[in-house]
C-alpha cells in the first residue's frame, strides 16, 4: 500500500468579468510544530530560505491558536536558525500577520483549494506578503528571489516537496496578474483591511466616524517608546545620551521617549543601568492617575510583565505589591524591578480571588484587568487572528469579577484605577459605568478611551482609564 500525496490544482486565470471568490479565512489550523518526526532542514543557515520556513512555521502555529511569541519561539528551534537569521524570522511572520487577510484572499483566488499541509499554505502566505508590498512601498527582497527561496523551501521539505511546483506557478502567477488578483481580493473587507469580519463589523458599530482609521492604526508598526527613570536621570540629559550615540528621538510625554528607529534592548544607552524602560506613551499614563505618595500600600493587579510596576515605584517609595496568575510572568516583573533597583512583595495568585490578601486595605488600587487587547494590535498582529466574537462579553465577565473583589481591598478615600487596552465598549466604558453603579463609586477625571494614533505629536496603543474614588460611610 502506497501512501499518497495530496493534489493541489491552480486555477485558470479568471475572466475580468468574473465575481472575486470568497476569502478563505480559517479559524484555525491542526499543524503540528515539526510536520515530520527528527526534520532539520537542509537550507544554508543565512539563507532566506530558512527564514521562511522558519516565519511559516510560526505562522501556521498561530493558526492553530498559539500566541505569536510563542510560536516565534518553537519555529526557532525547529529550524535551528542563528541569531542573524532569528530577526528575519520575525519580521517576515510579523509582515505576514499585519497581511494575512490580504495573502489568504488572494491564494483564494488563486488555488481550487486550501493548500495542504497548512504549513504549505503559510508558506505561501509568507512568500506574498514579501513581493505584494501594500501602498507602492519598496519589497524588502528582490521579489523573484522570494519565488525562488520559496520553492527551494518547499523541495527541502518532505512534507511539502510534492507542492513545488504549486508554489512556483502560484508566486508567478501573482507576479503576471499583480493588478487585477488584487481588484478582485481588495473588494473582500477582510482582505483591504486585514481583519476579520467580525472585527470590522465590531469596529464600525463602536466608532462608525473613525473606524477606518482605527483599523489602519493597528496595521501600522509600532514605534520603539521609552520611558525614562525619573529617579536617575531627566528627559532632556537622556535624550542627550541617546544623541551622543547617534541616536535620534522625540519626547512624546513627560516620561515618554520615542526613538526615531527601533532597535533592541541590548543597545539602548543606559537600558541596563534602569536609565530607561520599554513602555507604550500610552501607557505611562496610568502610574500618575492614582497619584500616589510616599508611604502609601499600593496593589498592582494583574501586574506582568511589570511597566506599571515600576513606574509607580519610579513616582514613589511605595508598599507595593504586584499581583498575577502567571508565575512565569510574574518572574519578568521581578527581572525589571532588580534592573531598575526596585523592590516590591510578588504574589502569584488571580486576582478575582482574596486567599492571597492579609486583610489590610490598600490606598490604591491599579487594575489592569484581562481583555481582548484589540487595542494593542499594532504590537501583537496575531491577537486579530486569535480572537473570536464571543471573547469580549467572557473576558468582561471575568474582569467585572477582578474589580468587584479588588474594590474590598481599597480603604475608604482610597483610588481604584480600571485600565483595559480593549477598544470594544463592552470591556471599557460599559464596564466602567456598571461598576459605578454597583459600588456607589465616584468616578474622577481620567482619559476615558484612548484610540490609537501615530502622529507626530500623539503616538501611543489604544487603552482605557476609569479612576473612581471609595466614598467614606
Amino acid at each position: 500500500m502506497t501512501n499518497k500525496r495530496p493534489t493541489l490544482s491552480i486555477k485558470p486565470a479568471a475572466a475580468k468579468t468574473s465575481k472575486p471568490a470568497a476569502p478563505r479565512i480559517r479559524a484555525s489550523y491542526e499543524v503540528k510544530p515539526v510536520l515530520q518526526p527528527g526534520y532539520r532542514p537542509d537550507l544554508k543557515p543565512d539563507s532566506l530560505a530558512l527564514c521562511l520556513l522558519g516565519a511559516a512555521n510560526a505562522v501556521a502555529q498561530v493558526r492553530a491558536g498559539a500566541a505569536l511569541p510563542q510560536a516565534l519561539t518553537t519555529a526557532f528551534g525547529v529550524t535551528a536558525a542563528a541569531p542573524q537569521a532569528r530577526g528575519a524570522i520575525q519580521d517576515i511572520a510579523y509582515r505576514t500577520m499585519r497581511q494575512l487577510g490580504r495573502s489568504e484572499t488572494l491564494l483564494g483566488l488563486m488555488t481550487s483549494k486550501a493548500p495542504e499541509p497548512p504549513m504549505l499554505a503559510s508558506l505561501l502566505c509568507c512568500a506574498l506578503t514579501l513581493i505584494d508590498t501594500p501602498d507602492g512601498a519598496e519589497p524588502p527582497y528582490e521579489v523573484f528571489t522570494v519565488v525562488d527561496q520559496a520553492v527551494t523551501v518547499a523541495s527541502s521539505h518532505p512534507d511539502m516537496a510534492h507542492a513545488k511546483g504549486m508554489v512556483n506557478a502560484v508566486l508567478r502567477r501573482f507576479l503576471r496578474e499583480r493588478d487585477e488578483l488584487l481588484k478582485s481580493a481588495l473588494t473582500q473587507p477582510v482582505a483591504q483591511f486585514n481583519y476579520p469580519q467580525w472585527w470590522i463589523d465590531a469596529a464600525k458599530a463602536a466608532y462608525p466616524g473613525n473606524w477606518q482609521a482605527i483599523l489602519a492604526a493597528g496595521n501600522a508598526q509600532p514605534p520603539l517608546t521609552l520611558r525614562v527613570n525619573q529617579r536617575k536621570t531627566t528627559v532632556e540629559a537622556y535624550i542627550q545620551l541617546l544623541a551622543d550615540a547617534g541616536m535620534g528621538a522625540t519626547r512624546i510625554g513627560p516620561w515618554a521617549v520615542r526613538l526615531d528607529k527601533a532597535l533592541g534592548v541590548a543597545l539602548i544607552p543606559g537600558f541596563e543601568e534602569g536609565l530607561a524602560s520599554v513602555q507604550d506613551a500610552g501607557a505611562q499614563l496610568a502610574a500618575p492617575l492614582l497619584d500616589v505618595r510616599d508611604g502609601m500600600r499600593v496593589l498592582d493587579a494583574c501586574a506582568a510583565p511589570g511597566g506599571k510596576t515600576c513606574h509607580l515605584l519610579e513616582l514613589a517609595q511605595l508598599d507595593l505589591t504586584a499581583l498575577d496568575s502567571d508565575p512565569k510572568r510574574l518572574e519578568r516583573v521581578g527581572e525589571n524591578l532588580e534592573r531598575l533597583g526596585l523592590s516590591a512583595t510578588l504574589k502569584a495568585f488571580e486576582a478575582q480571588t482574596s486567599v492571597w490578601w492579609d486583610g489590610q486595605q490598600y490606598d490604591r488600587i491599579l487594575a489592569d484587568v484581562p481583555c481582548t487587547a484589540s487595542g494593542i494590535v499594532r504590537r501583537h498582529p496575531d491577537i486579530r487572528w486569535l480572537r473570536r466574537k464571543g471573547d469580549a462579553l467572557q473576558l468582561a465577565t471575568l474582569s467585572a469579577k477582578i474589580l468587584d473583589n479588588l474594590w474590598q481591598m481599597l480603604r475608604p478615600n482610597g483610588k481604584l484605577l480600571f485600565v483595559t487596552c480593549s477598544l470594544w465598549p463592552q470591556e471599557s466604558e460599559a464596564q466602567a459605568a456598571a461598576f459605578a453603579v454597583r459600588h456607589n463609586a465616584t468616578r474622577l477625571d481620567a482619559p476615558g478611551q484612548l484610540l490609537p494614533t501615530g502622529t507626530a505629536v500623539q503616538d501611543h496603543d489604544g487603552l482605557f482609564y476609569a479612576l473612581f474614588q471609595k466614598n467614606a460611610t
